[in-house]
């Protein structure tokens, strides 16, 4: 019967419509037969289904209809699949489906409220530190942007009042479904669609909820009844924004704009929170010329347990007045600072308030400072009378530490297992204290110990005691006393340390502690063993003297070792401040490499044989020069005094470490291999030692720097490495001549191809590389780059050969002699140094001195 109620009020919606659709609505709704889908528009589709859900029918009692009234099966089928192309939802509603697409709650003129809020802050100013009062850097920090503006993103509080400016939504679901968006007006109504206007404004969401229901459920009749088939649910949309004024000792006093979900607090913190002469404890909120509330901000930062949940409404009065009265409390508290006090507040509660004691408080007293008439006097509180003693404005409480004294002290330090402090029972002994400590060590030293006491005036006296006899009971036993401390020596602090050291060819010099029956082999196995070149049978213990004669600094014993550093009965056993050192073989040398580049048969890296190798041999070696060799422009670069050589032990170190390198890069070393590995990371130092001259290359550094620095204008330009001009073909033809100079480590004997051009460089005209020319003079090239500059010295020209060699210009009565020009060199022209025009001064001495020198001359011939 109800489901045919619902079919003949969609049938009166269809006729409807046809007086607002187009045209083709308007003719299928007489005649289902003739509806043919694919003509109808997603928009006309959805139109029939709106109206089909305000007669409460679904989607299914809606094609079940439309198949009842005649339209074909295949309409149907096709109506279905348009249908759900749409994206309808479950029941087909198209304000269904935007009701769940709903947009989240926003707040209504939220540029007023923010710019009544954050702008203003930033010109409040600050609170001085060492002035805080409690709670004011609740609402305002210049540090940190606060807010405590409201959450929308909660469940609509019930006892919300509605006013205008309020969205409400109206969700009516089950049996029927529709959706309302509607605004409460001016007048406090709210208008739903084919309903009417609902009176809304000053109800609850809860009154609210009740009063709709009742006025829809005359066209819901699923609303009411003991077993309803239909529900109606309203929320609140986007949020009005309501007026408050806030008044009295705040620091931006005015009327703000501020959301309806704003409660006392959010208002506070618009207008900055009380100011330094606001109060915290009496808050009033006015509404309606009537104070309905008074907060106490203290619940809030002490409790937690302040009225949030009291809403501000439209026109309501926040009125901060001056504060009651005030406490300050410092010391020993969490919250050292000012406090605002209410009348029946006692000092347990300001002790509340300031966070209670610190661990280091005297909690037994504290001292308050109370203004009585025209003056202060001081009052003692003890801690029976905290929860009693009330509090009055201007007091002000200090709150001390406690002593830092021991009452019950003793102390050891020493020769004991261990040290620190104790503490002093009834009839503490000496020995007592020993056992406490857990007993003397090893090394105490027993003949004798001390204790450090401290007498009333805090002066101190040292009583000495013989502790061997203490503890042998053959005298008496110490008492002790508070404060005293115990020392026990140990015997190393009586007697100097001993040690030996090692120097010389061992893997790890250095100084090593002695021990009694030390031998040499055992000192040397702590240095890490012998190095290669080490020789066994020439090391030296120098031995000091105790009581040596004058003029004798050491005994020098003579001994030897086994190469594998095997037991030896009769071997030297080391005394205290031994020096061991173990010297190098005269014969041992580690390879010695030199270099071939360049025109020979075989260039490459070739080891010294013999210390007579000379630079003959070493071509021999590398095959002779081939047929492009320019024998003339040879050079040898050799290592000068200052190049920074490798000592044998640095270069063992490195080859240590390649050796390192490649086990570690091997995965599948055997277990001798990873024993090796093990023992080169136990060996080799963790830093490379960077390798120091020799003391005569610095001696000559030295030197130089002296020079350059006392004669201006020089400047030395020291060279680790340095070009031999040698004359290669003189000494292939002429092997052991003086020119065949004996190799020495790191030389490297350059032979360049045979060289076709001469470089200019200097001050000629046009500095450029020329083509050599046999028979050709110096000034053959000069004049090829041009000539002379005007400002060349001529007579300094040089030429710079390919081996190295220089030759300049010689000359003699205006006679210049050029040096020849060979392949591969640089002819150089230097230039003049900068002409000084001579002054006034100058001039006249010169002619002064002329003048003087032809009247003597003059007087002579006279």
């Amino acid at each position: 019967m109800i489901l045919k109620k619902r079919f003949w009020y969609f049938f009166a919606l269809l006729a409807s419509l046809g007086l607002a659709t187009p045209q083709v609505i308007a003719q299928q709704n007489s005649d289902f037969t003739k509806i043919q889908v694919d003509d109808m528009s997603d928009a006309e589709i959805q139109e029939l289904l709106n109206r089909s859900a305000q007669a409460g029918l679904s989607i299914e009692e809606f094609l079940e209809m439309a198949e009842l009234r005649g339209m074909p099966t295949m309409e149907v089928t096709k109506l279905k699949a348009r249908i759900a192309k749409l994206d309808l939802g479950e029941r087909g509603l198209k304000r269904s489906s935007e009701a769940s697409k709903r947009d989240p709650r926003k707040q209504a003129d939220f540029d007023l409220i923010a710019g009544g809020i954050f702008q203003p802050q930033a010109e409040m100013e600050e609170i001085d530190p060492e002035n805080q009062i409690f709670g004011t850097s609740l609402f305002y920090n210049k540090k940190r942007n606060l807010s405590f503006e409201p959450s929308l993103n909660q469940a609509t509080p019930s006892s919300y009042i509605l006013g205008p400016g309020d969205l409400l939504y109206v969700d009516i679901y089950g049996e029927s479904e529709q959706y309302y968006e509607a605004t409460v007006n001016p007048d406090g109504f709210v208008l739903l669609d084919n309903i009417g206007p609902v009176s809304v404004s000053g109800k609850s969401i809860e009154e609210a909820t009740g009063i709709i229901k009742n006025r829809v459920s005359r066209y819901y009749t699923g609303l009411t009844g003991s077993n309803p088939s239909t529900f109606l649910n309203v929320t609140l949309g986007d949020v009005r924004t309501i007026k408050v004024h806030i008044l009295g000792e705040v620091r931006l006093p005015g009327t703000f704009t501020l959301s309806a979900f704003s409660t006392v607090f959010n208002a506070l913190y618009a207008a900055g929170g009380p100011n330094a002469n606001g109060t915290m404890r009496a808050i009033k909120l006015v509404r309606n010329n009537k104070q309905i509330a008074e907060i106490d901000v203290y619940d809030l930062l002490i409790k937690g347990t302040a009225d949030l949940d009291k809403q501000l409404q439209d026109q309501d009065v926040i009125l901060v007045s001056p504060f009651i009265s005030r406490a300050k409390i410092k010391g020993e508290v969490k919250r050292p600072m000012t406090f605002e006090i209410a009348h029946e507040d006692t000092f347990e509660d300001l002790l509340q308030y300031a966070g209670g004691f610190t661990d280091e408080a005297f909690k037994d007293r504290v001292a308050i400072s109370r203004i009585t008439g025209n003056q202060r006097s001081v009052s003692d509180l003890y801690q029976s009378q905290f929860n009693m003693f009330p509090l009055k404005g201007g007091d002000e409480i200090t709150v001390q530490r406690i002593l830092n004294r021991y009452s019950n002290r003793v102390q050891i330090k020493g020769a004991v297992y261990r040290e620190g402090t104790f503490a002093l029972t009834d009839g503490l002994t000496l020995s007592q204290l020993i056992k406490n400590a857990e007993g003397l060590r090893g090394d105490a030293y027993t003949q004798q110990a001390s204790i450090l006491r401290t007498k009333d005036d805090l002066s101190t006296e040292m009583v000495q005691v013989n502790l061997q006899s203490i503890l042998d009971g053959t005298a008496s036993d110490i008492p002790l006393q508070r404060e005293d401390v115990v020392r026990i020596a140990s015997i190393y602090d009586i007697n100097n340390e001993k040690y030996v050291q090692i120097l010389g060819e061992v893997k790890r010099p250095g100084i090593f502690p002695y021990s009694s029956e030390m031998k040499v082999e055992e000192l040397i196995i702590m240095a890490g063993g012998l190095q290669e070149s080490a020789n066994t049978n020439d090391i030296e213990i120098a031995r000091r003297l105790e009581d040596a004669d004058l003029g004798t600094l050491s005994e020098i014993i003579p001994v030897q070792v086994n190469a594998d550093l095997s037991f030896n009965l009769d071997g030297e056993v080391l005394q205290p401040y031994d020096q061991v050192i173990v010297r190098k073989r005269a014969n041992f040398n580690m390879q010695k490499l030199v270099a071939v580049e360049g025109q020979v048969n075989s260039p490459g890296i070739f080891a010294i044989q013999t210390s007579e190798e000379r630079i003959s041999d070493l071509v021999k070696r590398a095959g002779g020069l081939n047929q492009f060799a320019y024998s003339k422009g040879a050079t040898l670069i050799r290592r000068t005094e200052f190049f920074n050589t490798e000592s044998e032990q640095l270069r063992r170190q490195r080859n240590l470490e390649n050796l390192k390198l490649q086990l570690l890069a091997d995965p599948n070393n055997s277990e001798a291999q990873e024993q090796l590995l093990e023992r080169l990371f136990k060996d080799l130092p963790k830093e490379k030692d960077s390798p120091v001259d020799t003391q005569l290359a610095q001696n000559k550094k030295e030197s130089l720097d002296q020079i350059a620095s006392e004669t201006p204008g020089f400047a030395v330009k020291i060279k680790e490495t340095e070009a031999v001009a040698i004359d290669l073909e003189a000494i292939v033809n002429n092997p052991g001549s003086e020119d065949d100079l004996l190799l020495e480590e790191g030389d490297i004997l350059s032979v360049p191809k045979l060289l076709q051009t001469v470089r200019m460089r200097g001050d000629v005209v046009y500095p450029t590389t020329l083509r050599h020319e046999s028979n050709r003079s110096l000034k053959h090239y000069i004049n090829g780059a041009g000539g002379f500059e005007r400002r060349a010295n001529k007579k300094q020209t040089y030429v710079v050969y390919a081996n190295g060699a220089v030759k300049r210009t010689k000359g003699f009565f205006g006679i210049r002699n050029y040096p020849p020009v060979e392949p591969g060199a640089e002819v150089i022209v230097p230039t003049k140094g900068p002409k000084i025009p001579l002054r006034l001064g100058e001039i006249v001495g010169i002619t002064t001195g002329l003048a003087t020198l032809a009247l003597v001359v003059s007087q002579i011939n006279w």
